[in-house]
């Protein structure tokens, strides 16, 4: 469908529209910057579009934080990193994955909703709760992967699959604040690189 124009605003997916502009311009500027007249510029759209489908500014970051996470695992499925055969073997693919996204400016490879839970985590918490959704729901993911990496080489310790994989989106988040405050994305990939070698020497990998 082509992008609506000046004289018909309201073609189009309008909402879809709003929620992608969103997740672009919420990553750049952070959601306290991003207006609603931010919005309605990016997405062409009238304000009376979007509150027609938005009853506020903070719907509509709670419907983006859904959309980002409806969009990522269909992302995160469909990647490479699944396909090894060796538990371990997916979970080293999955960090190797994530470092090989990191490309682009800031805003294109950082995460919605690592930003917004930093920003509004006390002030609204339906978004703080939407982002912990998607955020753990993701962790989840490698929590299998990890377990069966620990039971095929016996692998005991204090640590269990579930805090691992929290780990893992500590690091993830805390390299892309790095490279925010550095405006360096190497950074964000020198992160990856560490994790990489913690969780080899925690599985005794050379």
């Amino acid at each position: 469908m082509p992008r609506p124009t000046k004289q018909s605003p309201e073609r189009g997916n309008a909402r879809l529209r709003l929620l992608e502009a969103a997740r672009d311009i919420i990553r750049a500027k952070g959601f306290a910057a991003t207006s609603v007249d931010d919005l309605c510029r990016a997405a062409d759209v009238t304000k009376g579009a979007f509150f027609h489908h938005f009853a506020s500014k903070d719907a509509l970051g709670v419907a983006a934080t859904e959309y980002w996470a409806e969009t990522t695992t269909e992302f995160f499925a469909a990647a490479p990193y699944h396909a090894p055969p060796d538990p371990l073997a997916r979970v080293l693919a999955y960090v190797a994955f994530r470092k090989a996204i990191i490309l682009g400016e800031i805003a294109e490879f950082t995460c919605l909703v690592g930003t917004l839970a930093q920003e509004v985590y006390s002030s609204t918490p339906e978004i703080r709760e939407a982002c912990a959704r998607s955020i753990f729901g993701h962790t989840a993911t490698l929590e299998a992967d990890i377990e069966a990496a620990r039971s095929d080489r016996g692998i005991a310790g204090d640590w269990t699959a579930e805090s691992l994989a929290r780990h893992t989106q500590a690091v993830i988040q805390g390299g892309f604040v790095l490279a925010k405050a550095g405006n360096d994305p190497a950074l964000a990939r020198e992160s990856l690189d560490h994790l990489d070698r913690y969780i080899r020497h925690l599985f005794h990998v050379t």
